[in-house]
């Protein structure tokens, strides 16, 4: 009841003009961020972050969230009409989506698309607030033994489930991304460690300008690099955007389904939309009766994907929330943006903040309405969004990356910072080296380090209790089962194991 009462008073928080203003404006960037090619999330809410200074605490968060919300949907628009995928995130939909707007049902696929990201986004809100006060009030039994495995965990499965399949290179990104957040003054003594003599860099690098640089900037030499697509001919004669209550209806397993893997998907540090959009799919396509369909234009396809996707946004903020940990690059820097505008996430914000995690709800709820309403009836503005040339666009987007980590310091050093990044990320990504292992090795890294040191402090030297006590001792196994199940020798091993037992029972 005490749930209800929460939810109850944060939409009447929420609810005046000038906060439906917010979600309007907010959003409809959101998707317009989301539908440009070398524009991603993780990037419109870096940048707007950095704009949101002047607004009060509920204000900021709900743009912000607004942003994440509308980018992650807005990255079908491209999917379906230019087989490029706006975000990563969108890269599922394209599979089916473009094919269909191939076949002369570009408006429908975007219907579908529009449909399956609010059902995908509404399941995990529900999730979000069943499961963040039971993870906060369990996460209060975590010390710094626990929270230390819990930032290699969140580095070493990020590396896995986004290296396309290269572990190593997910390892290594995500210890350069350890080997950044090291340099600066310790969080325990203030020593100072790894500036090279340079003393802009005794207070660390900054998260910000680290990721609008990772983010930002090297998407916009990624674009610039890249040859732009041509947007799908609508066909006349094309049915409308409202899909259809039957479809919904024959493929409603499927949105469930969806929607709770990309929720688990977003729990997990640092994984991402993109995993839950192909993990959704993935597991659509091994249960449907229409497999063949799959990657031809197949409408269960495309709801799987765009729902998977959607639904890591709420379940992403559920650790972002309750653990400070985040579960995608954009809850990174939602969790900044919270200890900026005076929140501080973790296991204590049940007991400082307990109605806060109600009020994000509610947020993530006007956002959903924001993108039903806005993705239906807006549908032709985003064809014509699409089609403005990179030439014309990316000069924009890259005096916003110069103005965002300028805005927060007045220091020019961030703006270097922002650029070295932003070059390192544009080489990475051309080395197909992913880009989340890098960021939330930056974030965990201080975590990681200062709860080794106060866990060694605690144990007057002795290891032993990062290996004994429960809880690390499963984290351990984890980690361990995870390193050794993505070895390719360990899983050729397997493989030829599991060959010889089938061929002893046949």
């Amino acid at each position: 009841m005490q749930g209800l009462y929460n939810l109850g008073s944060a939409f009447v928080e929420l609810t005046t003009p000038m906060m439906m203003f917010h979600v309007v404006w907010a959003t409809l960037l959101g998707i317009i961020v989301g539908s440009l090619p070398g524009l991603t999330a993780t990037m419109g809410v870096a940048l707007l972050t950095s704009l949101t200074y002047s607004l009060d605490r509920d204000a900021a968060i709900l743009v912000l969230i607004c942003m994440y919300v509308g980018a992650i949907y807005g990255g079908s628009r491209s999917a379906i009409l230019l087989n490029i995928p706006g975000t990563p995130a969108s890269a599922a939909t394209s599979l089916d989506g473009y094919p269909l707007a191939r076949q002369g049902k570009a408006a429908y696929a975007m219907g579908l698309a529009t449909v399956g990201s609010v059902l995908g986004t509404l399941v995990g809100i529900v999730l979000l607030v069943l499961l963040a006060p039971p993870l906060a009030e369990a996460a209060i039994r975590f010390g710094s033994f626990e929270f230390f495995w819990l930032a290699v965990f969140g580095v070493v499965i990020s590396g896995q489930l986004t290296a396309d399949g290269n572990v190593q290179k997910g390892y290594i990104a995500g210890i350069l991304g350890l080997m950044v957040a090291m340099i600066g003054s310790d969080g325990i003594h203030a020593h100072v460690r790894f500036n090279f003599g340079i003393a802009e860099l005794n207070g660390g690098i900054g998260l910000i300008p680290a990721m609008v640089g990772a983010f930002g900037f090297a998407e916009v030499l990624t674009a610039m690099s890249s040859p732009p697509g041509k947007v799908v001919a609508t066909k006349k004669g094309e049915k409308g955007a409202l899909p259809r209550l039957i479809d919904l209806w024959k493929y409603r397993l499927t949105i469930l389904r969806s929607g709770v893997i990309g929720t688990v998907v977003g729990i997990l540090p640092g994984v991402g939309e993109d995993i839950g959009a192909w993990a959704s799919y993935a597991a659509a396509r091994r249960s449907s009766k229409e497999a063949d369909q799959f990657g031809k234009g197949s409408h269960e396809g495309l709801i799987a994907a765009e729902t998977g996707n959607s639904a890591v946004v709420p379940g992403s903020l559920i650790p972002a929330l309750t653990l400070a940990v985040p579960g995608s690059a954009a809850s990174a820097v939602l969790i900044a943006a919270l200890f900026i505008h005076g929140i501080r996430p973790g296991p204590m914000i049940m007991i400082e903040a307990p109605e806060f995690i109600y009020l994000v709800a509610v947020m993530l709820l006007f956002a959903t309405l924001a993108i039903l309403v806005l993705g239906l009836f807006l549908t032709p503005v985003f064809v014509r969004v699409l089609k403005v040339p990179h030439a014309y666009l990316m000069p924009v987007v890259f005096t916003l990356c110069v103005i965002g980590p300028y805005a927060i310091s007045q220091r020019l050093f961030d703006v270097w910072v922002m650029v070295v990044f932003g070059v390192i990320g544009f080489v990475m990504r051309k080395m197909d080296y992913p880009m989340a292992p890098l960021v939330l090795g930056i974030i965990l890294g201080d975590l990681m380090d200062k709860s080794l040191r106060r866990g060694l402090i605690l144990s007057n030297g002795d290891v032993a209790p990062f290996f004994t006590r429960p809880i690390c001792a499963a984290f351990v196994l984890i980690i361990v089962v995870s390193i050794l199940s993505s070895s390719p020798a360990v899983r050729r091993l397997v493989s030829r194991l599991w060959h010889r037992k089938q061929e002893g029972n046949s």
